[in-house]
């Protein structure tokens, strides 16, 4: 059975001082058996982080990794940085792309050092409204997928447990919103696209998250598709009550998945 993920993505929100406590009330109050919960803050308070979840059973994650290990690279953090501090890692984020130029080629790499440094990665794909209304989606999340995955050993990246996020880019801080049905078939088409990729069986054991505006009042209608499991959340993480609805709903997605295995 796959794993229920519910991760929350602060972007670039709170601070060292602020960080641990929001992470202690979270944590409080989303403890729901079955749900694997990540908290992903920004670089400067993962240790903050870390500490306020020690022994919470919530893992935390950062946001990002660059694509080399070391080198003349300007503010920027490498994999082997965050040994210690953090055990998932969000690779190709659609603001990462689009405000950083980041390509596929780059989160490939970047997903080869997160692989090596035992890092959990959340791959990120999805489209743009320009592509939804072309027609053009599940090419555009399959170009993604081949351009990040193709060529690397699927048996290491399955062994690594890898996590895909859907985030509709159409979807995010715009009032449009996607429909569950919508995340369940490009849930499907990212599993066609891993079995094309050579996956085989494990493609129907990789985890697939939504993320697109996701709150408490519409992530019901998500985990409520089979092919969905769980959620990226962005804005909504910053807010107790918002995670408390999140995860219960997801709590009750997992035992229901628990008895019907």
């Amino acid at each position: 059975m796959r794993p229920i993920v519910i991760a929350a993505n602060w972007k670039m929100n709170t601070t060292p001082a602020d960080a641990g406590e929001l992470a202690r009330t979270i944590a409080s109050r989303t403890r729901e058996p079955g749900v694997t919960r990540v908290i992903c803050p920004p670089f400067v308070s993962l240790a903050v982080v870390r500490d306020a979840l020690a022994g919470q059973d919530v893992d935390v994650g950062a946001q990002n990794i660059h694509h080399e290990v070391a080198g003349a690279y300007t503010g920027e953090i490498s994999a082997p940085m965050l040994a210690g501090l953090a055990s998932w890692v969000i690779l190709g984020h659609s603001e990462r792309r689009a405000y950083f130029a980041e390509t596929d080629e780059m989160i490939g790499r970047k997903l080869d050092h997160a692989v090596a440094l035992r890092l959990r990665p959340i791959l990120c794909v999805g489209e743009v409204l320009a592509d939804r209304e072309a027609g053009r989606a599940t090419e555009v999340v399959d170009a993604q997928l081949r351009g990040a995955l193709a060529g690397r050993d699927p048996e290491t990246l399955a062994a690594a447990r890898l996590v895909v996020a859907y985030e509709p880019v159409w979807a995010i801080g715009t009032g449009r919103n996607a429909r569950g049905a919508d995340a369940a078939a490009m849930a499907d088409a990212i599993r066609s696209s891993l079995r094309a990729l050579g996956w085989g069986d494990a493609a129907d054991d990789t985890p697939v998250l939504y993320g697109g505006s996701v709150t408490s009042a519409n992530i019901g209608e998500f985990l409520a598709e089979p092919a969905v499991d769980g959620a990226l959340v962005g804005g909504a993480s910053l807010k107790p009550d918002e995670m408390a609805g999140i995860v219960a709903r997801a709590g009750l997605t997992a035992a229901a998945r628990d008895r019907a295995s």
